[in-house]
């Protein structure tokens, strides 16, 4: 399987030590190890009422109280409260027939809403006198016409263990399991009576506690999980995608995607509701790195960041059961990007493959679909609205990194935008020539599995620097003089090559992507303009003078680079063959043939693709690619008979 070269960079300096590399992916598996706090609980199991219980079938292994429920509990609680009466005791003199009680003390009564209060006098027996019986000094004295001082205060020690004793009569369990019995049977759904037992059962582990030692196990465990599916990742990345693992580029890229779904993950995890995970676009990361990639490296960043992630969601296989199919379903729908669009499609599937999911997973615990939930599909949807919103992430990617989407190649090589429309009225021969071009390789590029598109948008302006000057190129002359006759050899060969420095200039003035830039410096790599050359050498024979002494060949030659990967050897190939190819005198299939093998074999001996991965295998292909669309081009036609008289 071929993988796109749009964002491989080319200059070593670019590159960094494996030891950086290294720490970038050890930090996004440390980061998915504290996805979660501390373990305070050594309980595994994640439930909820009406869910499905996922588990193995789990037997009680000890007795254990069932607790009541909080609610219901707190509940009793109050109801049992409601004969608690506060305690007061005697003061001064105990005998008086009239309790008295202070301002104070009475108008708290009155608030807490009690009806009696209880006396506890010195042997400990208690008396209950009703509120309407109660006065306070003011009270006394408007009622006898004396002055009667406070005989009852308040215990607050006594009213705090009455009402402790009250509390603690209140039982806070319901019955028991017993040892043996079943508690949750797989695929049973889970009502509040099983979820009372099991958080019965986890409260029996909550009390035991994590030690010291048992936390750091726990992390320990998790991060040797982490390390190894990152150290999966590194490996696959080292032995089938070299040129993506060597540049730093790509490793902060892809880190920063991962860390970006973790970091989304922990706020789900750590401040709301867990089920909200599924709110998350997890397609975000096969989408952007299948944009900006290849769907293989895409799957496998896809695969490694679910299951980091796994390690801290409450019920981890049903996860990776939806989101492993969600990434498949991510790639596939993006096989062939070729418009914003399918953004939307994409979204639209994976809604899909969710709810499908989803629904049949549940349906395959609980036997039926009575019991499904609303609320999950509710979330499937937002996660489809968000993935949407991928658009803009791959602008902001492509400034962050200096990266190129496929669908910005898409939009260059539209032939219809302002630029293309000024090349084609200001040098029309120059236009027409690199929309063959365009042709040529991109056919060339599919023959091999390389990046067609990234070609094809390529060859549209890798002359546009002929823009500067039309008329020095035969192509557009239309049979009129050429200027560079009246220029001498030397002078006439560095006006040809100054189209690629003010290529240069044009590209930066409409913001073209660095990887079309370079496409522009290197589609002549360092060779020879070689008219201009050989007319010099021919000019200095005749004038009985030595070429080798009297010209510098660096003069009449392309300051390069050489072409770096198979596109930009593709596009130098099909640039120099399809410009001979309308010099010919005759277009024959043995013409069109010697001719290719001439020109290729020329490059070669030249230097000019010595640099480039290609193989002997591809240029075969690409030779016969080109043989194959020149006689297409330049087949014979049949003659239409005239009418006779």
């Amino acid at each position: 399987m071929s993988f796109s070269t749009t964002n491989i960079h080319w200059t070593s300096s670019e590159h960094s030590s494996t030891t950086l590399k290294i720490v970038c992916y050890v930090a996004i598996a440390l980061l998915s190890v504290f996805l979660r706090p501390a373990p305070n609980s050594a309980f595994p199991y994640h439930y909820e009422p009406g869910k499905i219980w996922t588990y193995e079938t789990l037997v009680a292994e000890w007795d254990f109280p069932i607790y009541k429920d909080e609610t219901a509990f707190r509940q009793e609680q109050a109801e049992a409260l409601q004969s608690y009466a506060p305690c007061f005791r005697w003061v001064n003199n105990h005998r008086a027939n009239v309790p008295i009680l202070s301002a104070r003390d009475m108008r708290q009564v009155e608030q807490g809403g009690y009806h009696h209060i209880t006396v506890v006098n010195r042997t400990r027996r208690t008396q209950t006198i009703p509120l309407s019986q109660l006065y306070t000094p003011k009270m006394a004295y408007e009622q006898t016409g004396r002055e009667m001082a406070v005989n009852l205060e308040y215990d607050s020690l006594t009213s705090a263990q009455v009402k402790a004793d009250i509390l603690e009569s209140v039982s806070p369990t319901e019955g028991a399991v017993m040892r043996g019995e079943v508690i949750a049977e797989h695929g049973q759904l889970l009502t509040e009576e099983t979820c009372r037992r099991l958080a019965s059962l986890e409260q029996i582990y909550s009390d035991r506690g994590f030690s010291r030692q048992h936390i750091i196990w726990s992390y320990t465990g998790r991060a040797l999980v982490a390390f190894l599916l990152v150290g999966l990742l590194i490996l696959f990345l080292v032995a089938f995608r070299q040129p993506l693992w060597e540049p730093l580029r790509f490793t902060l890229f892809l880190c920063l995607l991962i860390a970006m779904m973790e970091a989304l993950s922990l706020l789900v995890l750590r401040f709301a509701d867990a089920s909200l995970i599924y709110i998350l676009p997890f397609a975000w990361i096969p989408i952007l790195v299948r944009i900006f990639y290849d769907s293989r490296t895409a799957f496998f960043a896809h695969l490694t960041t679910v299951m980091l992630i796994s390690l801290s969601v409450p019920d981890p296989y049903l996860f990776v059961l939806l989101q492993i199919p969600i990434g498949i379903v991510a790639v596939v729908s993006l096989k062939d990007l070729t418009r914003r669009s399918q953004l939307a499609f994409t979204a639209i599937y994976i809604l899909v493959a969710y709810a499908f999911l989803y629904s049949f997973y549940n349906l395959m615990l609980a036997g039926d679909g009575s019991h499904l939930d609303w609320r999950p599909y509710l979330y499937f949807a937002l996660n489809a609205l968000l993935v949407i919103t991928v658009y803009s992430l791959v602008y902001v990617f492509e400034k962050l990194f200096r990266l190129v989407s496929s669908l910005t190649l898409v939009e260059l090589s539209n032939i219809s935008s302002d630029l293309m429309q000024t090349f084609a009225e200001q040098a029309p021969g120059t236009f027409q020539h690199s929309l063959q071009v365009s042709n040529l390789a991109s056919e060339a590029a599919k023959s091999i599995n390389a990046d067609a598109l990234l070609v094809r948008t390529a060859a549209l302006y890798h002359d546009i620097g002929k823009l500067e000057h039309p008329t020095w190129f035969i192509e557009n002359q239309n049979g009129g003089d050429n200027p560079l006759t009246q220029m001498s050899n030397h002078d006439a060969a560095q006006a040809v090559i100054s189209h690629i420095k003010a290529g240069e200039q044009f590209a930066a003035e409409h913001h073209l992507p660095e990887v079309v830039r370079m496409f522009i410096r290197s589609h002549h790599g360092t060779s020879l303009v070689r008219y201009f050359y050989n007319s010099e050498v021919n000019r200095l024979k005749q004038a009985g003078l030595n070429p080798a002494t009297h010209i510098h060949e660096a003069d009449y030659r392309y300051a390069g680079p050489k072409p770096q990967t198979k596109e930009s050897a593709i596009l130098m190939m099909a640039d120099a063959i399809e410009a001979r190819s309308r010099s010919m005198e005759t277009y024959t299939e043995e013409s069109l043939n010697d001719m290719v093998e001439q020109m290729i074999t020329l490059q070669i001996e030249d230097g000019q693709l010595e640099e480039t991965p290609l193989t002997f295998s591809d240029l075969k292909r690409i030779k016969q690619v080109f043989k194959d669309r020149l006689k297409s081009m330049y087949h014979h036609r049949i003659e239409y008979p005239k009418v006779q008289d």
